[in-house]
């Protein structure tokens, strides 16, 4: 009877643990944030907070508001310190400055240099691109670029001056007439630096020059000059059809610029310009 009755007394105590297990699996206590294996229970006010600021535009404000009800609830057993971070409140240090000139580009020594190089483009290049302003109709007033051949003097005498050989039935002498301004640019397309260390014709390491002036018609004392500047260099010119008008123009100089490597473009003055003796790029 004794053993029956402790089997009875134990029964109870049975049930009831059966009772709080099948309570827990069927009825899950709704509300709770785990964070690195901890769980507390969140009221309803504050459940009905985070349902209205969870929004992208909220939850960083929330984040940064130190008085806030996640900054309050949030426990300081899950935020784990970095132990390669430094501790709050640390300055930083900065580091060392990297030695002068360890990252400068190779510049020639000195503007002095930049007039030479740009009379050698000049008298080196047989060809450049010629941008004048559009005298047609639909595209009047806008930039129209053209692509031809030039030459400032014999190969023997370099003048800096540009000089061409075009005919009235190119669109370019109509944008002349209208207006004169035009810029030619000479890259150094042929040059042996491009050449030699295989580099692309536009990369700035490859010279550049950009004159800027007026476009004239040579005169008649200059024709004979102008004739053995452009034969000499072109000369098939000599076999072009002589229906198509063909006359010599010249560009005064107003403006150069030259760029020989990464960066902008430099000034020259035509003094500075038309004094120098070309030299390589």
């Amino acid at each position: 009877m004794s053993v029956r009755q402790g089997q009875r007394l134990a029964r109870p105590g049975t049930s009831l643990s059966w009772w709080l297990c099948c309570s827990t699996l069927l009825f899950p206590a709704a509300g709770y944030v785990i964070v690195s294996s901890l769980s507390w229970a969140v009221p309803n006010e504050v459940d009905e907070e985070l349902d209205r600021a969870s929004t992208e535009e909220a939850m960083p404000a929330h984040l940064e508001d130190s008085s806030s009800f996640w900054q309050r609830s949030f426990p300081t057993s899950a935020h784990k310190k970095d132990p390669h971070l430094p501790p709050a409140g640390t300055a930083r240090t900065l580091p060392p400055a990297a030695p002068p000139g360890m990252f400068s580009y190779p510049h020639e020594s000195g503007s002095r240099l930049r007039p030479g190089t740009a009379r050698f483009l000049a008298h080196a290049s047989t060809w450049g691109c010629l941008a004048t302003v559009s005298a047609q109709e639909k595209i009047s007033g806008l930039p129209f670029g053209n692509c031809v051949p030039i030459s400032d003097g014999p190969l023997d005498n370099s003048t800096g001056i540009p000089y061409f050989y075009v005919t009235p039935k190119d669109s370019m002498v109509a944008d002349l007439m209208k207006n004169p301004m035009a810029s030619l640019l000479l890259p150094e397309l042929e040059g042996e630096f491009c050449r030699k260390n295989v580099v692309e014709p536009e990369e700035p390491r490859c010279a550049r020059l950009t004159l800027t002036g007026q476009m004239m018609a040579v005169s008649s004392e200059e024709v004979e000059f102008a004739k053995q500047a452009m034969f000499s260099r072109h000369p098939v010119m000599k076999k072009w059809p002589r229906r198509y008008a063909w006359f010599f123009m010249k560009m005064r100089i107003e403006h150069i610029w030259l760029q020989k490597w990464y960066g902008g473009i430099s000034g020259i003055s035509r003094e500075d310009y038309f004094k120098a003796v070309p030299r390589k790029a």
